[in-house]
């Protein structure tokens, strides 16, 4: 795209300038500056007469005339790229450094890159190297913790941070000139001494996890997540993810075993600009990385793409939008790939900006899409992906899958226009100059083309490819590397809505299999019968402390109450109506401050009611209800000796000053603990891991017991989520056996 013109450069702000020049300033300095009223009075009379002359004359004289047409516009041509001369130097240990400096600002930045990559994680531990480049930096070093480290960059308003992507490992840093000593130091510790803690890996595991859950919430994210890993197969290294189970099995040991097969001095990159001197800087690096020794063993190549999905349609059936996500595609073709330039080409022409055909067709023509684009996407050292994306109406799906299809075989039948070809070029190329208009994409666009192994004048052979692209080299690209006929298509919406059934398509269609296995529960040895014995017997006191008979006529409930949630803009007050059939309908009213939410389940299905409509429940929400029923005080202590249920008593707790005894109960697929006053038998909290939002242990402490209907209520709790205060709830109003009826709770508002 052409750049927009930019308004004449402003005079420099420290030095002084005569007024009623452009933009404030002339363009020659004053001899003197003073304030107007220090000016001579004769003077300031004649600068004043001066100024109203020439306002004056400026009321007369004509405007200039805008063109007729944006087609008259005429810009100069962009100036030729020009890259400055970057240093590269090898350390006495390997170490390849890209040195280049820039005076304008007293800023140094760094830029290393480290040949590994979440490829190499080994199968039974995905996750494994996005922990390690996160840990690598949050865990501290050997003589200081990540929270120490923070302080002291913090406090010079400087940064070191580190991360693993898919074929590299990433370490960077940026202070001001005069830290440079204390954060070079840093970094380097960092880099030779990460420590691992095991609290720094527990909560990257979480927010793994966390990740994990959230992956089917945004429907165009799954959309594109889901075509990326069947086009590059989901059990291989570049179409695989992590899951609870690969999760849990990473230990601190396989980090360190990572880090030490990975990060070694002659397996790193080092590129620094700023404001320094190249050969003291040089001597600064060797001088911090001098205790680092060479590695012995070389990384082995990234795995090569295998690509064996089938052509077809591919669906993902999601009752909760009323939009729908497309992905249309197959594997593309990397950077240095000969016909890569026309590709380029291709692809602008095709689904580029808002020129392309796609835009102009599918989307402003016959308005069957919302978004549309596109194109053969391609990577440093593997293929990339040819993909369309689009979303539509619900209605539409079959329409703008047809007019997408219809714009790709164009493309493939007859040559593109002049028109079409030269705008495409120039839009490419005219982009170049975004590539290198700072030091720092300069020279971190050069360290990559070496840890690829690209030319270092690659971007100028690239150049000058595109320019000599032709009509006929965009057709027999087009022809000879487009397939159709092998295309992916994953299509994520309401099958429900679709204005034609996808089989409509003539193409063969399967079904992808989006769920999230449950994370496995902790292994624990069997109980022993006097684990099962004792906690039948705490169980059995904790009953009759509760209500004892009453407990056998409960039926149902109604509960209201308001609850204080702590969220990270601050307190949200909720007020909540909880209505249950037991043993598993339940009714949900929230009012919350964006309205009233209220939700329905049965145990099997259920509905939930927004602001903007009724809604079948989401999986993850149906998953806490079923969780909220399975783990009932009240149910559990009536029907623990049933099967189905399996208890053992754990080791005594302390609970809010009270000695407690502690039952973990096993049911329906749910694990949870009971805390039962040693003393009374008193039900004081519920312990339990919830894989609702963010994976987290949650403990709910009772309080405030009162005797309902011959049932001891709880009325007042208070709840943590991985021992932080999460809510304060209080009840206003308890009713028991009102004569509910789960249909009555399955009616919808």
């Amino acid at each position: 795209m052409t750049p927009f013109p930019t308004r004449p450069e402003q005079p420099n702000p420290g030095t002084p300038r005569c007024s009623g020049a452009p933009w404030g300033g002339s363009t020659t300095p004053c001899e003197a500056y003073r304030p107007a009223h220090h000016l001579p009075q004769r003077a300031a009379w004649l600068a004043v007469l001066l100024l109203a002359c020439g306002c004056a004359l400026a009321a007369q004289a004509p405007l200039p005339r805008p063109p007729a047409s944006y087609k008259l516009l005429h810009f100069p041509p962009l100036r030729p790229l020009q890259i400055p001369k970057v240093e590269t130097v090898t350390l006495p240990n390997g170490m390849r450094l890209l040195l280049l400096e820039d005076h304008e600002l007293p800023l140094v930045n760094g830029s290393a890159l480290i040949r590994t990559g979440n490829l190499f994680d080994p199968p039974g531990k995905i996750g494994l190297a996005d922990i390690f480049g996160q840990v690598m930096r949050t865990g501290g070093t050997a003589s200081r913790t990540g929270e120490q480290l923070d302080d002291t960059l913090e406090s010079m308003a400087a940064s070191v941070e580190t991360g693993v992507d898919e074929d590299l490992g990433w370490a960077t840093f940026s202070c001001l000139k005069q830290n440079l000593p204390q954060v070079l130091a840093i970094y380097a510790d960092v880099l030779m001494h990460p420590a691992f803690r095991p609290d720094k890996i527990a909560l990257a595991k979480v927010q793994e996890k966390g990740a994990i859950a959230r992956r089917n919430d945004d429907a165009a994210g799954q959309a594109s997540q889901q075509f990326h890993d069947l086009i590059y197969g989901r059990h291989d290294p570049y179409g695989w993810e992590p899951e609870y189970a690969t999760v849990d099995a990473i230990q601190r040991s396989d980090l360190e075993a990572f880090y030490h097969r990975y990060y070694f001095p002659n397996n790193v990159m080092l590129a620094v600009w700023g404001d320094f001197s190249a050969p003291e800087m040089k001597r600064r690096l060797e001088q911090a990385f001098a205790a680092w020794p060479r590695g012995d063993r070389p990384v082995p190549p990234f795995p090569a793409v295998a690509a064996h999905y089938q052509p077809g349609i591919y669906t993902v059936d999601r009752t909760d939008v009323d939009q729908t996500n497309i992905r249309i595609g197959q594997l593309g073709g990397r950077f240095d790939a000969p016909d890569y330039p026309a590709l380029a080409v291709m692809s602008e022409i095709l689904g580029g900006g808002f020129a392309s055909r796609l835009f102009e067709t599918v989307r402003t023509k016959l308005g069957l899409a919302y978004a549309v684009g596109g194109g053969w996407n391609a990577d440093y050292a593997h293929p990339g992906l040819f993909e369309i994306s689009a979303s539509t109406k619900s209605a539409s799906t079959v329409a703008a899958i047809r007019a997408i299809m219809q714009q790709v075989r164009a493309l493939q039948s007859s040559e593109v226009s002049e028109a079409e070809l030269q705008t495409a070029k120039d839009q490419v190329l005219n982009s170049f100059v975004f590539a290198f208009d700072t030091r720092a994409k300069t020279v971190n666009r050069l360290l990559r083309y070496d840890y690829f192994g690209y030319p270092a004048d690659f971007i100028f052979q690239y150049r000058d490819a595109l320019e000599k692209v032709t009509r006929a080299d965009v057709l027999r690209v087009a022809r000879e590397y487009l397939h159709p006929d092998r295309f992916a298509y994953v299509v994520v919406g309401n099958e429900k809505q679709y204005g034609q059934p996808l089989a409509a398509l003539d193409l063969p269609t399967r079904v992808l299999d989006v769920s999230i296995p449950a994370e496995p529960a902790p292994a624990a040895a069997p109980a022993s019968a006097a684990e099962i014995a004792a906690a039948e017997a705490a169980l059995a006191k904790a009953r009759a402390a509760m209500g004892g008979a009453a407990l056998a006529a409960l039926k149902d409930e109604t509960v209201a109450g308001a609850s204080t949630i702590q969220t990270p803009r601050g307190p949200v007050q909720v007020q909540a109506t909880t209505e249950i059939v037991f043993p598993g309908a339940i009714r949900q009213s929230l009012q919350l401050p964006f309205g009233t939410i209220t939700a329905y389940s049965d145990g099997a299905s259920g509905w939930m009611q927004t602001p903007q409509g009724v809604v079948p429940m989401p999986p993850a929400q149906e998953a806490q209800f079923r969780q909220e029923s399975a783990t009932n005080v009240y149910w559990t202590l009536l029907h623990y000796q049933d099967p189905g249920y399996r208890v053992r008593l754990l080791a005594p707790e302390t609970v809010n000053g009270r000695a407690a005894q502690v039952v973990q109960i096993t049911t329906q697929g749910e694990t949870f603990e009971l805390l039962l006053d040693a003393a009374s038998g008193q039900v004081l909290g519920k312990r339990y891991r919830t894989q609702a939002g963010l994976p987290a242990e949650v403990v709910e402490y009772f309080s405030d017991y009162r005797p309902v209907d011959g049932i001891l209520c709880a009325f007042a709790s208070r709840t943590l989520r991985d021992g932080k205060p999460f809510s304060e709830s209080r009840i206003t109003s308890l009713k028991l056996n009102t004569g509910l009826l789960a249909a009555d709770l399955a009616k919808k508002p």
